[in-house]
């Protein structure tokens, strides 16, 4: 069973990541600031001008840390990584199901299901804390409408007719997403999706958290073998990571949405640790996206028993089990993908 290991975020710009014996050394002015072994680190994730050493890049790449870089705004940019894991027949049968829509249509529409049904749930919940939010109704409508085309994407008969489905259930979702946000309502009203750039406080946290969800997915399903571009409901794109993506539909809601909301309610982030940039996108101050940083890790060490396997676990790695379970569909193991559905 894979350990929950810790993931080092670097924000500090002109940092220098060196490799010490066995050991990520960070320097800033020449200067070390923080020394950490490689074995207590499951990734590391650069925002912003930090450079990396060769020597550093090659004990990630051989001792499986993933090693990203970013944007200040979480924009991903690049990953170091070594050979292909994993076994080539996993891989070259994932080829045959991606280029099979018919095959492909499996696994995807669970993925959808899951991810209708938990964005349901987010509301649900929101509900039931705040029964006497101003946007109640709208959540109710909404609430009602994700039910009711969850069945639908579970009998879609293309994946055409599924991302019709999947679109028009985010459309309901994030029409009624501003009725969970009760604090700070001058500073974080939502009005709809915008993602680049995005065009408000609430729209930044999110795409900022995705953007590590989609690190974590990513280094989640290189793991255990599977090629991380090669999806099932995102078709091939060059740079876009198709299964990652397809993996975190089903944990936006559970993992970012709840935090990002929680967040704002708690208030926890302000609406003055954002600013507007001249292209008119919103984006972090440091210290607010620290401060998101430090709180997204925290979520991903809360436990929850995992619906399928019926075990204890932690939330940052259900995505990892989810990687393996996807895996073993593939091989034959299991007949059908189980998605993940929190309760």
């Amino acid at each position: 069973m894979k350990q929950h290991l810790n993931t080092l975020f670097v924000t500090t710009d002109g940092a220098y990541l060196a490799k010490d014996g066995t050991s990520v050394d960070v320097r800033v002015d020449g200067e070390s600031r923080l020394r950490i072994p490689i074995h207590n680190l499951g990734g590391i994730v650069c925002f912003g001008h930090i450079t990396a050493s060769p020597a550093l890049m090659a004990l990630c790449a051989e001792t499986d840390v993933a090693m990203s870089f970013l944007t200040t705004n979480g924009r991903f940019l690049a990953r170091v990584s070594g050979f292909a894991q994993g076994n080539v027949l996993l891989r070259r049968e994932q080829y045959r199901w991606a280029d099979d829509q018919a095959r492909s249509l499996g696994p995807a529409s669970s993925m959808v299901a899951a991810k209708l049904a938990n964005s349901r749930t987010v509301l649900q919940r929101g509900l039931r804390d705040h029964p006497d939010s101003p946007g109640a109704e709208a959540m109710q409508r909404a609430a009602a409408r994700l039910a009711a085309e969850i069945p639908r994407s579970r009998n879609a008969d293309s994946l055409d007719r599924l991302r019709g489905i999947e679109g028009e259930g985010a459309a309901n979702y994030f029409g009624a997403f501003d009725g969970l946000l009760v604090s700070q309502r001058e500073g974080f009203a939502f009005r709809t999706r915008s993602r680049r750039p995005p065009l408000d406080p609430v729209n930044a946290l999110l795409s900022f958290l995705y953007a590590m969800l989609a690190h974590d997915a990513r280094a989640a399903c290189e793991a255990c073998g599977l090629d991380a571009a090669v999806g099932f409901l995102h078709r091939d794109r060059p740079g876009r990571p198709g299964l990652a993506l397809d993996l975190m539909e089903e944990l936006r809601a559970v993992i970012v949405d709840r935090l990002a909301v929680t967040l704002i309610n708690r208030q926890q982030v302000r609406a003055d640790g954002f600013r507007t940039s001249e292209s008119g996108g919103v984006e972090m101050t440091d210290a607010t996206r620290k401060q998101v940083l430090v709180a997204y890790q925290e979520r991903k060490q809360e436990e929850l028993t995992h619906p399928f396997l019926g075990e204890r676990t932690t939330l940052g790695l259900v995505v990892h089990l989810q990687a393996r379970l996807l895996a073993r569909h593939l091989r034959g193991d299991l007949d059908a993908y189980p998605s993940f559905v929190w309760r």
